[in-house]
């Protein structure tokens, strides 16, 4: 037997090239880091973000790369906003078969001194955008009648509540997970799989500063690495294989599952 007609060669289980995948926050560090590995395995990309200027910038670097890139200057804020989305993903590239939901929000403060529109701020950021994205995706790929992958992005945080001042981080981020197991039984009978990664902390430039040299910035590195198994802290390359794979055929019976990425740090 061929390696091509193989269903089990590690070509065929984990190829997801000629594919279409619409993805938000595209221009954050976890987005853009997913953008680029989707390019590079061949998949055609509809990138979406409010940052217009460095939206086109990642655009124009997947471009040069070979990749067939569709930008949307927008984040997933109204359903004319998701719905435009996957319109442009669809009008780029025939279909829709992915979905990574990366587009969020966080605005730390202890729950006695936050002001309440920052939680709320963050509960529409990372859920109802979540929320919104999924409905424009799923109503798109139910009517395409050949299934689908979504993957959301999750946080240790949706199950630990370890750290001050995340009351409406860590609520936004279960929520997250209960999402992914919804959508997991009301769209299975679709063909669709619905997961979720769940990263801990990973370099971005909302947390430079713990990857730095500063007295703050080494004691919260520290305090993190003392209940990390792996030792390091994460970079947002490290989610991209476990992303890949939920999107890959290796993963076609994989559905509801909430996976971290975190080193382990939810293992101890």
């Amino acid at each position: 037997m061929s390696v091509a007609s193989n269903p089990l060669s590690a070509q065929r289980l984990f190829d997801i090239s000629g594919r279409s995948a619409l993805v938000t926050g595209a221009t954050g560090a976890l987005g853009s880091a997913v953008g680029r590995a989707l390019v590079a395995s061949g998949t055609k990309v509809t990138l979406t973000g409010s940052n217009a200027d460095a939206l086109e910038q990642l655009g124009s670097e997947l471009r040069t790369a070979g990749g067939d890139v569709e930008l949307v200057a927008r984040r997933p804020s109204t359903a004319d906003d998701t719905d435009a989305m996957v319109d442009a993903a669809v009008s780029a590239h025939g279909r829709l078969d992915f979905l990574f939901t990366a587009a969020g929000e966080n605005r730390p403060g202890k729950i006695e001194q936050q002001d309440p529109d920052d939680w709320q701020a963050v509960i529409d950021a990372n859920v109802r955008g979540t929320w919104l994205a999924c409905r424009s995706a799923g109503r798109h790929m139910i009517d395409q009648g050949n299934g689908g992958r979504v993957v959301l992005v999750s946080s240790t945080r949706g199950r630990l509540g370890l750290a001050a001042g995340y009351s409406a981080y860590c609520p936004s981020k279960a929520a997250i997970d209960g999402l992914t197991r919804a959508l997991a039984c009301e769209w299975g009978p679709h063909g669709i799989a619905v997961n979720a990664v769940a990263p801990a902390l990973f370099r971005s430039p909302l947390v430079a500063w713990m990857y730095g040299d500063e007295p703050r910035g080494v004691a919260a590195r520290e305090g993190m690495l003392g209940r990390t198994p792996l030792g390091r802290l994460a970079e947002p390359e490290d989610m991209v294989g476990t992303v890949l794979y939920l999107l890959s055929p290796g993963a076609a019976f994989v559905t509801g599952q909430v996976v971290y990425v975190d080193g382990g740090y939810t293992a101890g």
